[in-house]
């Protein structure tokens, strides 16, 4: 497995991939494409996505998360470029703070604009609201807990959305979330809590179906002390509190969940994923990493690579949080039958 790590603000093509346009783009089956029309960012499908849905699967599925800070801040500090040159094939956005039609004209002009959004908005107008962008519309999808017959206050919170896909043989899951920030010792703790509850039976229901379940965004917790720079400072706040630490490790001891991007890093400290606006935090590294993708055991063990998008100084931050990118790279279609249960 490999790792990459970057800090610019328009990553690179994959490796492999030609520029967008290149009509001699090649799969393994020696499938040539010329001038595919997509909706795609670059105009035109890129290898890795074509080869997923023929099964070929020659290049890795990319998933970025980001919190964007307000998905219309985002887009006038330069979100959107950042975003097309990293080559998603799946993108869950978390604190969109806008309604449906304000999302759409963020959008209007990107190549994400013909894209499928599945969108939770929060009811209480300018807070919360989670995304998840696909090329095509999901198999299904799903708003808060109740759907999955879990809990339903939060159905209407905009902390919680899924949308289902089928890649090739594969019934992927991918669902955005936006944690609390909570405060201890208040009941904006207890709502933390309650909600992290909630995760965990999604866990348990995922594991029971033989889901392949993707979760990521920003879950508002640092499980270890390589997590965040300044941990003996925030001993006993939120966001470091030892219950809230307690829950990762529930998730991965009880469902086998990876956190995959830790896992492809190594033990750290860091890579940071948010900082602070304010003072020399983003100068100085003094971060914290609370956004995740985890995913549930067998789809963790196809992450081929993890790298967070920290920009390269703090005039070119588009976010208080990078983007965390990993690749996947799913078994071709001659491997053995992958019959997830669903949903």
């Amino acid at each position: 497995m490999t790792t990459r790590e970057r800090a610019s603000p328009a990553p690179p093509d994959r490796p492999g991939v030609g520029p967008v346009g290149d009509p001699g783009w090649v799969c393994q089956r020696r499938v040539i494409l010329r001038s595919w029309p997509t909706k795609h960012p670059g105009g035109v499908v890129h290898l890795g996505w074509v080869c997923q849905r023929l099964g070929v699967f020659s290049q890795p599925l990319r998933v970025v998360t980001v919190n964007v800070n307000g998905i219309r801040a985002a887009v006038r500090r330069g979100g959107v470029p950042w975003l097309v040159a990293a080559r998603p094939d799946v993108l869950l956005l978390q604190e969109v703070r806008a309604s449906r039609d304000e999302v759409t004209t963020a959008l209007r002009g990107s190549p994400f604009a013909e894209w499928s959004v599945t969108y939770a908005e929060a009811a209480h107008k300018g807070r919360a609201g989670v995304a998840v962008l696909t090329v095509d519309p999901p198999v299904a999808s799903a708003v808060g807990f109740g759907p999955s017959g879990g809990s339903r206050e939060f159905d209407e919170a905009g902390r919680w959305v899924e949308a289902t896909v089928v890649v090739g043989q594969h019934r992927l899951t991918f669902a955005s979330t936006y944690v609390h920030a909570g405060e201890a010792g208040t009941p904006r703790q207890a709502e933390k809590y309650c909600f992290l509850d909630a995760i965990t039976a999604r866990w348990a229901l995922a594991a029971e179906r033989a889901e392949h379940l993707l979760v990521a965004g920003d879950l508002n917790v640092a499980h270890r002390e390589a997590d965040l720079k300044n941990w003996k400072g925030n001993v006993g706040k939120s966001g470091f509190l030892p219950r809230e630490r307690a829950y990762f490790d529930t998730w991965a001891h009880d469902h086998g969940v990876a956190d995959v991007h830790r896992h492809l890093a190594g033990p750290g400290p860091g890579p940071y994923t948010w900082w602070s606006w304010r003072g020399q935090a983003f100068d100085n590294d003094s971060g914290w990493r609370i956004d995740y993708q985890l995913a549930t055991p067998r789809l963790g063990e196809w992450a081929v690579s993890a790298w967070v998008g920290r920009a390269p100084s703090y005039a070119e931050r588009w976010s208080d949080h990078a983007p965390v990118v990993v690749d996947l790279r799913l078994p071709s279609r001659h491997a053995p039958a992958d019959q997830p249960g669903t949903r």
